[in-house]
């Protein structure tokens, strides 16, 4: 039995696991304010919060429940826009009336989701981060400009919100129902799930690729759905290694203290990955599985020769990401093995990183091409460098022979020319809709290059 809160009813429903939140809220719940859009995670319009309770304290999220299978929902609180309604508009609802930032209104419920479950964060309003918050909606009506306008009148009304107890101050200001009070107290008698399941099940995490590729087919599928266990989320560090669990999200990865410790602009480069709900729900083992020559979070940690842990049943064995791929959608896992871990070096103190991504749209696209470069210098010379770079061939590229010529060798402009050759004989980029194979190959070189622009500004300006 999956047991959750949705809005204010405990639950306990024998429906299927792999069938996703929205056709359980809307077919089963009747709950039909969440919308059926586009089904893949673009649009925002079936956008619910999913609250958990984590040291006393309710984190909410958005997510799209159109690829969250409903497993996933055990132990939680799921809010719809149902959930959130009161006698009076809440300060979304009514800042959307008052800047007229709806027209078909088909997308409004999923802005309302998102602006109201930015309200509900631990951390100060900011007009910035309230745009931030709807990276994840669509509207093909309004051109955006009342929504932005709403979001600025959304951060007057919650700027002095309490930073420690916002769920609790948003109750008291009478913009949340009372009955979000009660929730904590009440997931607390929730169980843990004891998974019974077939030894070679399909492993389930986020559900943002499985559930865009055979949706159909996961509905009937017998898996093994992870993502609740917090043992797979953990990451930590210990004997000079970073670890992360295989079911830690891209928000996991971004929050994490000890990745923002060894890597300052990280926000910066994961804010490049998809949109604020898919980072929430998307998960770094099924970024890897997924196989993609321009999986951002796959080239990312490349470059941080990273290893990656795989267990099955009692059994477990590691192997280097770089040499985990070895043709177009296919790796070096066995069947039956899970992603347990993916581990890499600490960096040291003259370590310096980067991340760079060229696609169509600055955000919420897929890269025509995306590198990485984690290097360590010391008096000008190179004494370590580790390059990935992604959409230039069947696999996501380790570049061996680039990285291997820059070792020992003294920074300079010639030698990352001398280098740009080498580079060339490692890829082989095909013309797609993503761009000519000639321009992917410009692409490859120019953010080569601005890998040392970026990290040495005052040699290579």
């Amino acid at each position: 039995m999956i047991e959750f809160i949705l809005n204010n009813k405990l639950l306990k429903t024998a429906a299927r696991p792999g069938m996703t939140v929205l056709d359980f809220v809307r077919y089963q719940q009747q709950l039909r304010g969440t919308k059926i859009g586009c089904r893949e995670g673009d649009c925002g319009a079936c956008n619910v919060l999913e609250g958990k309770l984590e040291k006393g304290k309710m984190h909410y999220q958005n997510i799209t429940a159109c690829l969250m299978p409903l497993a996933n929902a055990h132990g939680k609180h799921i809010v719809t826009i149902e959930g959130m309604n009161m006698k009076q508009l809440n300060p979304a609802q009514q800042a959307m009336v008052d800047e007229g930032g709806t027209q078909c209104g088909f997308c409004t419920v999923g802005f309302i989701v998102s602006m109201t479950g930015y309200c509900m964060t631990h951390e100060q309003a900011t007009y910035e981060e309230a745009i931030a918050a709807i990276d994840g909606n669509i509207c093909r009506c309004t051109g955006y400009k009342s929504i932005e306008r709403a979001c600025q009148k959304l951060i007057q009304a919650v700027k002095k919100k309490s930073i420690d107890k916002p769920i609790e101050w948003l109750i008291k200001k009478q913009y949340l129902p009372e009955y979000f009070s009660n929730i904590p107290n009440r997931l607390k008698k929730i169980a843990v799930i004891e998974q019974k399941v077939k030894t070679n099940s399909m492993a389930v995490g986020g559900g943002t690729d499985l559930y865009v590729q055979r949706p159909e087919e996961m509905l009937e599928q017998s898996a093994k759905h992870l993502f609740n266990n917090k043992a797979y989320k953990k990451i930590y560090s210990k004997d000079g290694f970073i670890y992360i669990g295989a079911e830690a999200t891209v928000t996991d990865i971004m929050e994490a203290p000890i990745m923002k410790k060894h890597f300052p602009q990280l926000p910066q480069y994961m804010k490049l990955v998809s949109s604020t709900p898919i980072r929430n729900m998307g998960t770094i083992a099924g970024n890897f599985v997924n196989a993609s020559p321009i999986g951002d979070l796959t080239i990312f940690f490349l470059a941080l020769n990273s290893e990656i842990i795989l267990t099955k049943k009692e059994n477990e064995r590691t192997i280097a990401l770089n040499n985990f791929y070895v043709d177009y959608k296919k790796m070096r896992k066995k069947a039956g093995e899970i992603i347990r871990w993916v581990r890499f070096k600490k960096p040291g103190k003259n370590h310096q990183f980067n991340f760079e991504k060229v696609s169509k749209r600055t955000h919420l696209d897929i890269a025509s091409v995306n590198s990485a470069i984690l290097i360590s210098t010391k008096q000008n010379k190179v004494e370590q460098v580790h390059i990935s770079i992604g959409g230039v061939a069947p696999i996501p590229t380790y570049l061996f022979k680039t990285s291997k010529f820059l070792q020992g060798k003294t920074l300079s402009l010639d030698l990352i020319n001398e280098a740009k050759p080498i580079l060339n004989t490692e890829i082989s980029p095909i013309s797609d809709a993503r761009g000519t194979a000639d321009y992917k190959r410009l692409l490859a070189r120019q953010l080569f290059f601005v890998h040392f622009v970026e990290l040495f500004p005052e040699q290579f300006h």
